[in-house]
């Protein structure tokens, strides 16, 4: 199975769909490699980052779901780095 490794950046702007969003998460696990969040009272949001390395129709299908929650944004780039350690083109979702 051909995985990539990716970066997928959240941003919440309220913490009523927090819940559900750590449900995906959580659901995903296996494929998170690790996982910064940093709260910015200042603008009343959340940052959060997940690096990852899953295939990508995987990485895909978790920023869709977590794209779907209100007050919540995602989005993912990707390495451009293959599973055999090739050089390929980022790509950002």
């Amino acid at each position: 199975m051909t995985t990539r490794v990716a970066i997928i950046s959240i941003v919440v702007e309220q913490s009523k769909d927090v819940e559900k969003l750590n449900r995906i998460l959580h659901e995903y696990s296996a494929y998170i490699v690790g996982r910064m969040g940093i709260p910015y009272p200042k603008r009343e949001i959340s940052l959060i980052s997940v690096a990852m390395d899953a295939p990508a129709d995987t990485i895909s299908a978790m920023t869709g779901k977590i794209g779907m929650l209100d007050h919540i944004t995602s989005k993912a780039l990707y390495a451009k780095v293959n599973d055999s350690g090739e050089v390929t083109n980022a790509k950002a979702d």
